[in-house]
């Protein structure tokens, strides 16, 4: 991979110029993993008839592999901040590539927890560095890079779904193994990216000084980060009862056919892609907190009535949910960055693993409610969580203080 070799400045610690081809190149690495990751929710009609899982079991299965991408990813971010290692990348997709392997070939339960939990690993390790190459190569622009970065994760978790459709569903699990070759094309192209880490981004970051503070106590700091992981939960449990069991619920309510099914998923997915990268320059242009707080807040009338819409006004709804609702992680992470600077690999990693994490819980504790209700009341105890994000008027605006 070609790139102009950028410069830093002391205040900033990143290069000065936006580095495009490193934000594109990453962007599309992470719409490889996302894709991969994408298939386990994909694929759960599948495995739910083989295997005769419960709504249970599929969210075990969500729990195994979300706690084990987010329980390392903190751990991963503060390690690497203090010992940099850019080729973690290739290391972390070929671990993924195993568990593709795995997923294929598993015969019950027990090996599919096993398949799912290795291709957690492999997100755990790819996404802080990832996150903090973006941020090196971002020239400042941090919304936007990340809303690039992020862009790439959401397109491969829409194009998973998809695909599972097209070559999972007609040909059976072991179909999942056509999935190594993106695995293959991401360890080769995070190679590349690794060896501009090394000998570009690396070096100029050594030699820079640690951001402009916000000012703020520790106190309000610790409250500022409470509340942000309040906002996280909100967005990613109402999340996971989308990406786990909006399939089912259309499949329940409308008697859709699991193809057509998969396809209102790809299209929620893709109003995700979308909210995603306007979200960054968004909150660059006008302040992250307000964005955060129409994000979320702002997603909860069209929460309210989905329970309650026909097929018609059903993936409308979902549509504007998605754009809207997706559009705040950016805003959050790079606001966390912002709130504790000098720590972007550990802020990466905790909300990351904040999101894989409350997903998995989310998608267990969502489908053991569906077992003992409906997955129609589930969806319904769902459309309140939006309104968590009032709380975002209690956030300080970092953007003042630091100017």
């Amino acid at each position: 991979m070609n790139v102009t070799k950028p410069t830093t400045t002391p205040q900033s610690g990143l290069v000065q110029q936006t580095v495009y081809s490193v934000l594109y190149s990453i962007s599309f690495a992470h719409l490889l993993n996302d894709m991969i990751q994408a298939i386990i929710p994909a694929i759960y009609p599948l495995i739910k008839e083989s295997f005769h899982l419960s709504f249970s079991e599929i969210g075990i299965v969500t729990l195994a592999y979300q706690l084990t991408a987010s329980i390392l990813q903190p751990f991963v971010g503060l390690y690497t901040d203090r010992y940099p290692k850019p080729f973690s990348l290739a290391v972390g997709m070929a671990i993924s590539l195993v568990g593709l392997v795995n997923l294929a070939y598993a015969s019950d339960f027990y090996w599919i927890l096993f398949a799912v939990s290795l291709i957690g690993v492999g997100s755990s390790i790819f996404h802080p560095d990832s996150s903090r190459v973006a941020y090196l190569a971002s020239g400042g622009k941090r919304g936007l890079a990340q809303a690039i970065f992020q862009l790439g994760g959401n397109a491969g978790s829409a194009l998973g779904p998809l695909l599972a459709a097209l070559l999972v569903v007609p040909y059976g699990q072991h179909s999942v193994m056509w999935f190594g070759i993106f695995a293959l094309m991401g360890i080769v192209l995070l190679y590349n990216i690794g060896n501009w880490y090394k000998t570009v981004a690396l070096p100029k970051a050594n030699k820079t000084v640690q951001e402009v503070s916000t000012g703020l106590s520790r106190n309000r700091i610790l409250v500022s980060m409470f509340i942000l992981i309040l906002l996280m939960f909100s967005k990613f449990f109402y999340m996971a009862g989308m990406t786990s069991y909006y399939t089912f619920y259309l499949m329940d309510k409308f008697q859709l056919s699991v193809k057509d099914a998969q396809i209102q998923l790809f299209i929620f997915l893709a109003a995700i892609a979308v909210g995603t990268f306007a979200g960054g320059p968004l909150g660059d242009r006008f302040g992250r907190k307000y964005i955060i707080w129409i994000s979320i807040l702002g997603a909860a009338p069209f929460t309210l009535l989905l329970p309650y819409a026909n097929l018609f006004y059903t993936p409308v709804l979902a549509v504007f949910i998605g754009l809207l609702i997706s559009s705040a992680f950016s805003a959050i992470l790079v606001y966390a960055q912002e709130l504790m600077p000098g720590k972007v690999g550990m802020i990466s990693g905790l909300f990351f693993g904040l999101a894989f994490g409350m997903g998995g819980l989310g998608s267990a504790l969502l489908g053991t409610l569906a077992d003992h209700t409906s997955i129609s009341y589930m969806f319904d105890v769902c459309s309140y969580l939006p309104l968590i994000g009032i709380l975002t008027g209690f956030l300080p605006d970092i953007e003042k203080r630091r100017k």
